[in-house]
């Protein structure tokens, strides 16, 4: 067996609801303790480091804002290309990791949103603005707010699954405005100064911190994630269960 069959074979192991928690139980306890060592060492480096010559001890508000933001935009990626599972390779599992994620994307969104605006007030001299960063960050916490409200209305989980599906995709279009928009508007945000072509530009002493944090917030969004999905999947399965047992009653009496 070649390694790309191993591979695919792999993933295929992962459409099985049963294999898929078993590892995920396997994996969480592991995952949960890697979570909270880098989580608690991004928080030490944070409260530890000097504050900025500028802004003063009001800069690390950014070691929760910026990945706060940044999961706000990967956890919609994640749905985007689960949509993709659903639609294209009618994967099992891919409504269940979409549906799980919608709620952890708009309390990382609402997380950016308020930390935005707690350090925007000393830094702008004002809690809000409509320009474009902010505006399509709050566009994307209706929509996700939009995806949770849907797919709570709708009966018919195949259909729901669906029109989910391709929701996510239309709304997709609105990430790489999010992420460009400092640079096709004029807006208060500042351009990237972490991921760029010619490196950071940001100073070491607070690049580590935001880095350290950035990957603990990053663990974070797949403990509680996986922790998600399979209580997604026990009460699909309960649902199941309780329509058989209703069925089942109906057609005794």
């Amino acid at each position: 067996m070649t390694d790309t069959t191993a591979t695919q074979s792999w993933f295929a192991s992962l459409a099985n609801p049963t294999r898929f928690i078993a590892l995920s139980g396997a994996i969480l306890p592991w995952l949960g303790g890697l979570t909270a060592l880098c989580l608690a060492a991004g928080i030490y480096m944070s409260f530890t480091t000097a504050g900025d010559y500028q802004q003063g001890e009001t800069v690390r508000i950014m070691y929760i804002h910026v990945p706060s933001a940044w999961l706000a935009m990967m956890c919609y990626t994640v749905m985007a290309i689960s949509a993709l599972g659903t639609l294209v390779w009618r994967h099992p599992l891919a409504d269940v990791a979409a549906k799980s994620a919608a709620p952890l994307g708009a309390a990382f969104t609402f997380l950016a949103l308020i930390t935005g605006s707690l350090w925007g007030k000393p830094m702008w001299g004002t809690w809000w603005v409509w320009d474009a960063r902010l505006t399509s960050v709050f566009i994307l916490f209706l929509m996700y707010l939009g995806l949770i409200a849907f797919n709570k209305a709708m009966d018919d989980p195949g259909r729901a699954a669906r029109v989910s599906a391709i929701m996510i995709l239309v709304g997709f279009v609105n990430i790489p405005i999010i992420k460009f928009s400092v640079e096709w508007w004029n807006t208060l945000h500042q351009p990237a100064s972490v991921i760029r072509m010619d490196g950071p530009t940001i100073a070491p002493e607070f690049l580590w911190p935001l880095l350290v944090m950035a990957i603990g917030f990053t663990l974070l969004f797949f403990t509680l994630h996986l922790m998600a999905m399979r209580n997604e999947i026990w009460r699909r399965r309960i649902s199941v269960m309780r329509r058989h047992a209703a069925r089942a009653a109906q057609a005794g009496g």
